[in-house]
């Protein structure tokens, strides 16, 4: 089986996690770079990605790699590469990309050399002055960085935080791959009872049951690689029975709560849709002012920020009576995404550690309270920030 090299795309800040998620799955040769993770591997690898990654974005087969600085020297490029061994002659080819920090930085005027040189070459090579484009999608990709091409394949499809249990979300949704990082950060196994009070559509939840029980996120959706002339279908099946003869059973306490019923609904929808319906409890609660569901766990929540949902002032004031809530809950570690970036201050306690993540474009900062001993701290000033993690 041919061995192939593999891009997977990242949200800003959890490139680290894939890379480890990557290397858990077996892959080989990963390499974590900014915004992306690097592996090589085979067609099974490929399909194994696919269905098991939890923090990538998508699954991308590096085609080429050169260096232009003219439409000449991109078309080359792209006319020189083994394109016949991925797209077959009926193959739909359509092409996207971004161009960033390189002479050649009109996204529309590389689109179409990428498309005119990639006809070309496919013309000449099965004999056709037209190509039909008739057949299954082969969406091609391109990124021109400071001057560097590469050229993939797509082998997902819709990205892989649409995992296929979220068809509608609420107001400001959190991405479903930043969730299971924010999950793993806290290095939640399956033990711990795990509760998020700002549940919105359920997607902490629901991550944190397929994190415990193991449950692959890609298992209920389909991808663009299932449909690759070149690629054994049975890879797939073979790939998702060994995911789900991988999967655990446990008595799970995971909790989600909102004060608004129409989102605990939605989650509870949401839930049965991800097929962990079952190990999740949702209820309606103000996380302010809701008892604790127990002694000790974890706490992992995205409350609204004042730049989506509601005004800042508001946000701070819910910061401040959600700290005061929770002062003295010393027997539970909190996790708390905002892109407040006085949110220690408004909290009254400084994090123990803080840790730059990316919410879509929204810049956040994920405040790490993980010391369940230490009573609670004064109120710190504007000034104090919170250790940041390296």
């Amino acid at each position: 089986m041919s061995t192939y090299e593999f891009s997977v795309p990242c949200l800003f800040g959890i490139e680290g996690i894939a890379g480890d998620e990557l290397r858990r799955l077996g892959m080989e040769n990963v390499r974590v770079e900014n915004g992306r993770v690097l592996f090589s591997g085979d067609g099974l690898a490929l399909a194994k990605a696919n269905v098991c990654l939890r923090t990538g974005e998508r699954v991308l087969l590096v085609l080429a790699d050169f260096r232009a600085e003219t439409f000449e020297e991109l078309f080359q490029g792209v006319y020189g590469t083994n394109l016949e061994d991925f797209i077959p002659r009926d193959g739909a080819f359509p092409v996207k990309g971004h161009c960033l920090n390189s002479k050649l930085m009109s996204v529309p005027d590389c689109q179409a050399i990428v498309k005119k040189a990639a006809s070309k070459r496919l013309g000449e090579k099965y004999g056709v002055d037209w190509l039909p484009e008739t057949g299954p999608k082969y969406q091609l990709q391109f990124s021109v960085m400071n001057d560097r091409v590469q050229l993939y394949l797509d082998t997902t499809g819709p990205g892989l935080h649409k995992r296929g249990y979220r068809a509608v979300g609420n107001d400001a949704p959190l991405r479903e791959t930043l969730a299971a990082a924010m999950v793993q950060l806290t290095k939640y196994r399956g033990r711990d009872f795990v509760w998020d009070p700002f549940c919105g559509s359920g997607t902490i939840p629901i991550e944190a049951a397929l994190i415990a029980k193991n449950k692959a996120p890609g298992l209920n959706r389909r991808y663009a690689g299932e449909c690759f002339a070149w690629l054994d279908p049975k890879l797939w099946g073979q790939v998702r029975q060994e995911a789900r003869d991988k999967e655990f059973r446990g008595p799970y306490r995971i909790l989600g709560s909102d004060n608004d019923p129409k989102c605990v609904s939605l989650s509870m929808a949401n839930a049965r849709k991800a097929g962990v319906g079952d190990v999740i409890v949702f209820r309606d609660g103000d996380a302010t002012q809701m008892p604790l569901p127990a002694q000790e766990g974890v706490i992992i929540c995205n409350p609204p920020y004042g730049q989506r949902m509601m005004e800042q002032r508001s946000a701070q004031r819910l910061y401040a009576a959600l700290g005061r809530h929770l002062k003295y809950a010393d027997g539970w570690k909190k996790y708390i995404i905002t892109s407040e970036p006085e949110f220690e201050h408004f909290f009254g306690k400084r994090c123990d550690k803080k840790r730059k993540l990316y919410n879509g474009m929204i810049q956040c900062g994920y405040y790490m309270y993980t010391d369940t001993g230490r009573k609670a701290a004064p109120r710190a000033g504007s000034g104090r920030k919170g250790a940041e993690e390296k």
